[in-house]
């Protein structure tokens, strides 16, 4: 049965401002009795339960075939005649105004959240857990990129702690429970002044920053760790809630390697997480 409390997360792709925002607001239309969902930021960390993308737009289509859908992460096309030719279902515009069908997309949603239903019971079924993506940059072509370059990106894993930014230990505890089997060192603190000690005096790999937590700024925390020489491998994300408006721009150029969105659920955390250590 679908959770009110974790919708389902959609990654748009191809979509110019003005069009994202009228997707999003069309999937705030979802029908009381069926699954809800919301779009996930540019820099949002989570896994994406399913895929928009714009099929208008040739570097999309080209995007959406790099992510490679399946029946655990779908995908849908909106606007392309020619859809047909892609093993995706297609939610074409009205011929008279361009608008979006709220009840066919919706309809062509549920069909996939279906799907995706079945692809994960048989998973279960079978013992296999989900695939989690762990490349953190679109893959390099080796047909007409420089092989090098894909060398040059490899490091080793990160073996440093998992430091937490909260007012209080209770998300911590709930972290180390999660990644309890790979016994994984997550320290807490709710203060920034010791946060950037921390990262300094000691191995830190993933630097987490609840952005509700009291007296801090976590723009300028991120900021402060980056600074340290020994923290240029940490990656920063933001725990954001509802009222906290992210500012992409200047998260980027702070540092920060994105955000998860509050509630976070735990598959999302552990995907995270993984993919940020590159756990295998």
């Amino acid at each position: 049965m679908h959770s009110q409390k974790y919708p389902f997360a959609v990654r748009l792709i191809g979509f110019v401002a003005a069009e994202a925002a009228e997707v999003c607001a069309t999937l705030a239309l979802a029908p009381p009795a069926g699954p809800s969902y919301f779009c996930l930021l540019d820099d949002s960390l989570q896994e994406p339960d399913l895929y928009i993308a714009n099929g208008n737009d040739l570097l999309a289509m080209a995007t959406l075939a790099g992510v490679n859908p399946t029946d655990v992460a779908p995908a849908l096309l909106i606007g392309n005649a020619a859809a047909p030719a892609f093993p995706f279902p297609h939610l074409l515009r009205t011929v008279d105004t361009g608008a979006l069908d709220a009840r066919r997309m919706h309809h062509l949603l549920a069909g996939l959240i279906g799907k995706r239903a079945q692809a994960l019971a048989l998973l279960s079924a079978r013992g296999v857990a989900p695939m989690i993506e762990r490349r953190r940059h679109p893959r390099v072509d080796l047909d007409v990129g420089d092989p090098l370059l894909y060398q040059q990106r490899r490091q080793e894993s990160p073996c440093g702690a998992i430091l937490i930014v909260d007012k209080g230990g209770a998300f911590r505890d709930h972290v180390a429970e999660v990644f309890g089997a790979r016994r994984l060192s997550v320290e807490w603190t709710d203060s920034a002044g010791a946060a950037v000690l921390l990262c300094d005096e000691t191995a830190v790999s993933v630097l987490m920053i609840n952005t509700s937590t009291p007296r801090i700024d976590p723009y300028r925390l991120c900021a402060d760790v980056k600074c340290l020489p020994a923290a240029h491998r940490t990656a920063v994300m933001f725990l954001v809630g509802p009222n906290f408006s992210y500012d992409a721009p200047r998260g980027r150029k702070v540092g920060v390697r994105g955000v998860l969105d509050k509630p976070v659920a735990d598959r999302h955390l552990y995907s995270a997480i993984k993919r940020l250590m590159s756990l295998p």
